[in-house]
């Protein structure tokens, strides 16, 4: 047996076992190496303990790295940033500063107020990103599922950053892990009075703020996904920013689902799926011309978990 395939036999019986004796996210940040990052906690972004943030930056960094913020999922009604330590860590190992950022969720806010926190966010890490060996002028946003919405509506719809004296013209790129852009009208019952269904605006949906000069995008989902569409959202968005020759790759994972997308992430489960080698290319390329190559994956070159 070829040895990669044996570190991973090895692994997969204590990766078992600490799924099984704790919460699977909790194991993932325990099976997550973090040697070579290094983490500043708590920083507030704005009032309240929901707006802090969380900074992990190469330990060996010589400043002017990429930033990358990330909003996690949670359907807006739950999630912590503790939880995706994984995901700061694993940025962090390949040359960015990552900010992991709450937000305040429903039922204490609604619509579109979330989205007020992560333009605050966003602004944030403009402002702050060199003390922590960032280059804000090499700024990214960047989500999974409920967090790839706010990624998007900061990228596409330009009111929220405008809040903050920015514009989407500060961003590099943006990469949707996952998301919901095109999700009206609305069936889960949870996400109806997040968003006051049946009043919500067409204008809450990412799809209908495509335009020409958007920065490009990074779009990524399970070619299966029971909880969002791929096809009806992460298709229907990379059309539409690609009909107006906004530069994006898209991207479809055969042996994820929705949850174990962002999972991969994490060091036991990047076997599953290359999503960091795509978000450490797709930054690189961006952070030097700010205008990566447009890539369109027919089915031949779409990638296969199963080839890795």
């Amino acid at each position: 047996m070829p040895r990669p395939y044996l570190l991973l036999a090895a692994g997969v019986p204590l990766l078992l076992v600490a799924l099984t004796a704790c919460a699977p996210l909790t194991a993932l940040n325990i099976l997550s190496p973090g040697g070579g990052a290094e983490r500043t906690p708590d920083l507030a972004y704005g009032d309240g303990p929901r707006r802090k943030l969380d900074v992990y930056r190469p330990r060996d960094g010589h400043g002017n790295a990429p930033v990358v913020v990330f909003f996690y999922g949670g359907n807006w009604v739950a999630g912590e940033r503790a939880d995706y330590a994984f995901v700061g860590r694993a940025l962090a190992s390949r040359g960015m500063v990552a900010v992991i950022a709450d937000y305040r969720l429903h039922p204490e806010v609604s619509y579109p107020d979330f989205l007020r926190d992560a333009a605050q966010a966003v602004a944030w890490a403009a402002r702050e990103a060199p003390r922590y060996g960032g280059d804000p002028k090499r700024l990214f946003v960047m989500g999974h599922s409920a967090g790839a919405y706010n990624a998007a509506m900061i990228a596409l719809d330009g009111r929220w950053l405008a809040e903050q004296g920015l514009s989407p013209a500060a961003l590099r790129g943006w990469i949707g892990l996952a998301g919901p852009y095109d999700f009206l009208p609305i069936e889960n019952p949870t996400t109806k009075p997040v968003f006051h269904f049946p009043d919500t605006p067409p204008s809450s949906q990412p799809v209908n703020h495509v335009a020409a000069g958007a920065p490009p995008a990074l779009l990524i989902a399970p070619r299966e996904d029971k909880l969002v569409d791929p096809q009806r959202n992460t298709g229907h968005l990379a059309g539409a920013l690609r009909a107006r020759g906004v530069p994006v790759r898209e991207q479809y994972y055969d042996q994820v689902r929705h949850t174990t997308l962002v999972a991969t992430l994490a060091t036991p489960l990047r076997w599953l799926a290359p999503t960091l080698d795509q978000v450490a290319g797709f930054v690189a390329d961006a952070s030097v011309s700010g205008t990566p190559r447009a890539q369109r994956l027919d089915e031949s070159e779409k990638v296969s978990a199963r080839t890795w």
